[in-house]
């Protein structure tokens, strides 16, 4: 492998929500495991610390209350889009360029990837003026407003049928590529489930529902868990309470009690409890639900973040990968509908199977190393 240890990749993303950073570091674990150099950076921590925690913490604060900011911005976004001017996004993103060529450039690295548009615009504007070359990874079921701004050499999308929504935004059809979003190796290995579920100290004979509202902890949580102890019975749940320490509180505080609940705070494990449950309910986040689908689990979609996500959940549930619900009684008619139906899990199941791939993290690493190979860097 001498070959590449003159090499280095940059990978860059944004903390708006998880799943961008975890694709990111799903490509960066595979890119190490292939003895090459691979670094992780969030973009705006090289542009200013203080503007990423400002941004980062903006997001989350548009997702309160349901997502109604987040859902107002993202239909802004889409009527923009439509004027085909610059969007005042990518100008800022390109104001960016010097000092992001310049991070680049000092740190010698040889060949970029970002899971993030802000990044991928900026690079854009580096490419205007400087020689580079960048691979993108889109980790939506659908072209989110201002993709078309960018010019990477390769546009990883999720699905072959979603090639069509991203050529209709100005999208060069020949740097598509439906390769699907990465997911991390522990996502995609084996697990013997009763053994796991000692690991974890979890009862070998109960039931698992698995109930996962993204790395912020978005959505009615305690209500729909209250409701599904309610309705549903000789069943255990697992809530995973993300980076949301004041949910975490709350829980442990309403279910220190009770043996049918088990609390969770952010683990590096997830895949673990993920194999532990018989049916996973989960906000239709991009990476998480791929993350799902790579692992065969039954899928009930919950508490979408308005915009992007409910296409995320459309695509799945059109597809029959999932069940989507647009209420807290969806919730509970299709938890407990998937539950008593085997035929259904195993449709879901061969559903993922079909569109959805293992493999998707080595063949995006494939592309990387055959750039390395050929020097275009």
């Amino acid at each position: 492998m001498e070959i590449y240890d003159q090499k280095k990749v940059l990978i860059l993303s944004c903390g708006t929500g998880g799943g961008h950073n975890t694709a990111a570091k799903a490509i960066q674990e595979e890119l190490i495991i292939r003895n090459i150099k691979a670094d992780f950076k969030e973009y705006l921590e090289i542009i200013d610390p203080k503007l990423k925690d400002r941004i980062n913490n903006l997001y989350i604060k548009s997702t309160n209350k349901n997502g109604r900011v987040f859902k107002k911005v993202y239909r802004l976004g889409k009527m923009y889009e439509k004027t085909k001017l610059k969007s005042p996004i990518y100008i800022l993103n390109s104001l960016n360029k010097e000092k992001l060529y310049k991070y680049i450039k000092d740190n010698n690295y040889s060949f970029i990837v970002t899971t993030h548009l802000f990044a991928a615009q900026a690079l854009t504007a580096i490419k205007e003026e400087h020689h580079i070359h960048f691979l993108q990874i889109a980790t939506d079921y659908v072209s989110i407003p201002f993709w078309e701004e960018t010019n990477p050499d390769y546009f990883i999308i999720p699905s072959k049928e979603l090639e069509s929504d991203f050529i209709e935004k100005g999208i060069k059809k020949q740097k598509l590529i439906a390769l699907g979003i990465p997911v991390k190796k522990q996502f995609r290995e084996q697990y013997n489930k009763e053994e796991t579920k000692k690991q974890l100290n979890l009862d070998i004979n109960k039931k698992y529902i698995l109930i996962l509202n993204g790395s912020m902890g978005f959505g009615n949580v305690k209500e729909i868990t209250k409701k599904l102890l309610k309705n549903i019975k000789d069943v255990n749940f697992i809530i995973s309470c993300g980076n949301n320490n004041k949910l975490l509180k709350v829980l442990n505080n309403e279910y220190k009690n009770n043996k049918r609940v088990v609390v969770l705070p952010y683990t590096n494990e997830l895949s673990k409890y993920m194999i532990c449950s018989d049916i996973i309910l989960s906000k239709p986040g991009g990476l998480t639900t791929t993350e799902i689908a790579v692992m065969r689990k039954p899928l009930v979609h919950i508490m979408p973040i308005p915009g992007c996500e409910n296409y995320n959940a459309n695509f799945f549930a059109e597809r029959q990968m999932s069940l989507k619900c647009n209420n807290i009684n969806d919730i509970i008619n299709n938890t407990k509908k998937l539950l008593e139906d085997q035929t259904l899990q195993n449709e879901i199941i061969e559903n993922q199977k079909k569109y959805i791939s293992k493999n998707t993290c080595e063949e995006i690493v494939d592309i990387i190393i055959k750039e390395l190979d050929r020097g275009n860097t």
